[in-house]
């Protein structure tokens, strides 16, 4: 555990020094917030600003896999004021650490197909979205580029996985998910989360799966898959999704859970009353017209 937060405190430190000098700039307070990275648009160019603005303080944001985050704060090696993630499992690795205890869901998404306009595969991801061909038959073609984050450090990378088994079941298509995505820890599919959809603007990669509100934030195509794959009922969570499950290297076991984002004010922080009054803003009807403008479903779900 130790090492493993060492290593991810190395690759962020560029980032965390580069956020730290522009918060050294005046004497406002600032607020830290670590978040899953797929919200990095919503954070960093809505919630963010405005919340900033209106406290007339900082913000810095930080966003990468949820696990990651998770993993490095609860080692102590990142600081943070609040802590946005995805899925309850990030949450509750700092609720071990006894650093987080009142967790609020603040959002929610689903997963669905995300395709490069510019792909060579395009044309076929465009009938998929008709109906005319089936999205796997799509993904499965010889030479399609495929990227997918880190299941063992971020929920989207899992989710991806996740969703191709079940979609295995659905359609009964056995070995669907090794056809796609190869090895669990398969490098040539890996990215680190915040880029992923910058490829697929770039057209390095052709095709994700991923979360609808990523791909809306980022203007790209989308093809949706049917509830008993899209992770966002949480209806089906104990008769359906609760069949599909990841084993990692380490002996951990991922299950599949509804896409809702979680958000909470760290017992560490730095800020606590701003970090509070962020936390209620992503509740409030301002924070969650936010939401909608950049791709979100309402939050659902309980508080953890």
């Amino acid at each position: 555990m130790k090492r493993g937060c060492a290593f991810l405190a190395r690759w962020l430190a560029p980032l965390l020094m580069l956020c730290g000098a522009a918060a050294s700039a005046g004497d406002a307070p600032v607020l830290r917030v670590a978040y899953a990275g797929s919200m990095g648009v919503v954070m960093d160019q809505s919630l963010g600003p405005a919340f900033a603005k209106a406290h007339q303080a900082g913000y810095q944001g930080i966003g990468q896999g949820s696990f990651a985050l998770a993993r490095l704060l609860a080692a102590k090696q990142m600081q943070a004021d609040v802590f946005v993630a995805i899925t309850p499992g990030p949450m509750k690795v700092l609720q071990q650490a006894g650093l987080v205890e009142h967790v609020v869901p603040v959002a929610s998404t689903r997963m669905v197909v995300i395709y490069s306009p510019g792909s060579r595969f395009a044309a076929d991801f465009a009938a998929a979205k008709r109906g005319e061909k089936t999205w796997y038959e799509v993904l499965r073609q010889p030479g399609l580029r495929f990227g997918r984050t880190d299941p063992a450090v971020d929920p989207q990378g899992a989710n991806a996985l996740l969703a191709l088994q079940l979609a295995e079941r659905y359609y009964r298509q056995p070995h669907l998910l090794e056809q796609v995505a190869g090895a669990l820890q398969n490098p040539g599919q890996i990215f680190a989360e915040p880029s992923l959809m910058s490829r697929l603007q770039a057209g390095q990669i052709d095709a994700a799966i991923g979360y609808a509100s990523a791909a809306y934030s980022h203007h790209l195509p989308t093809v949706d898959l049917p509830d008993e794959i899209d992770l966002a009922q949480p209806a089906m969570q104990a008769s359906w999704y609760a069949q599909a499950s990841l084993s990692l290297a380490d002996g951990k076991v991922l299950k599949a859970q509804p896409l809702v984002f979680y958000a909470a004010v760290l017992g560490n922080a730095g800020q606590p009353a701003l970090g509070a009054d962020f936390v209620r803003l992503l509740q409030a009807a301002a924070g969650q017209a936010m939401f909608r403008e950049r791709g979100y479903d309402p939050p659902h779900g309980d508080a953890l």
